[in-house]
């Protein structure tokens, strides 16, 4: 099917295919709340940068040598803080990982590509202060966000070791950014077909080949974020990268977030993996 023959709106326009968004929103804000106020040891609103929201929240397991998870989250690049997902460090922790969450300046006041710099920024930050190898995981424009710190060539990147993101697990992500041109999700974003191009991890050099990659996505997700994902572990697994993708039966593109908080879901499974892996790499 040609780019042209998709209703891109419906496609990509996640809040009208789930109209309850809502309910999960609420439930997760709610059980973040209560995590940041009962998390043991919680380092809250680190600074990585000069921005109002250039901060991130560590949340530690209390171990020295336990595995880091790096959680990015979504809102399509114009919305969304990272105080909204800490629940998701509950389970990690639980297993014994570390998890940090930032949060960075929001479209149209930045460009998609100033947010990727911002992510690297916060990364080179976090490595500072924890000399840990990350799994960088992130949701829908955090898939975006987990991809291009996997695609970065870290050797450029002041204050970070050249393998500092050895393996990421974006979920329902976009890779490919000219589709949301003609969208209402534009509106905010102000991408051009240009710019679209150049912030898309798929068009870039892949990562090194060593480098692992599982591209999640709910099975209930419309067709273009299953080809997205899809069509990034093929692109990457081509390049020598160890790419896969996983397809996480009836979730939508809220619900899938819930498996990942799911420690018997096979998702939370390759994240703790690919953390331990980053960890002893």
């Amino acid at each position: 099917m040609g780019e042209d023959a998709l209703d891109n709106e419906a496609e990509y326009n996640n809040r009208r295919r789930v109209p309850d968004y809502a309910a999960y929103a609420a439930r997760w804000g709610a059980a973040s709340a209560a995590y940041r106020q009962s998390a043991a040891g919680a380092r809250l609103d680190e600074p990585y940068g000069p921005g109002e929201r250039n901060r991130y929240d560590l949340f530690p397991a209390g171990l020295p040598k336990a595995p880091l998870v790096v959680y990015i989250h979504g809102g399509y690049w114009q919305r969304g803080d990272r105080k909204d997902y800490s629940f998701l460090a509950r389970p990690f922790n639980a297993a014994g990982m570390d998890v940090a969450l930032p949060s960075y300046s929001l479209c149209p006041a930045v460009s998609v590509m100033e947010i990727v710099a911002e992510m690297r920024s916060c990364l080179a930050a976090i490595w500072k202060a924890t000399g840990k190898h990350p799994v960088v995981t992130g949701h829908s424009a955090g898939g975006h966000l987990a991809a291009a710190m996997l695609a970065t060539d870290w050797g450029r990147v002041a204050g970070a070791p050249a393998d500092l993101v050895r393996a990421g697990v974006p979920i329902s992500g976009i890779f490919e950014l000219e589709p949301l041109v003609p969208t209402t999700i534009n509106d905010l974003v102000k991408l051009d077909a240009t710019s679209a191009r150049a912030a898309s991890p798929l068009l870039w050099p892949p990562p090194p080949a060593g480098r692992a990659l599982v591209a999640a996505v709910g099975g209930d997700e419309s067709a273009e974020f299953l080809r997205q994902s899809r069509d990034l572990a093929a692109a990457w697994g081509k390049a020598g990268v160890e790419g896969t993708c996983l397809e996480v039966p009836g979730a939508n593109h809220f619900s899938v977030v819930d498996a990942l908080a799911d420690p018997g879901s096979a998702l939370f499974g390759h994240v703790a993996r690919l953390a331990g892996r980053a960890a002893s790499g």
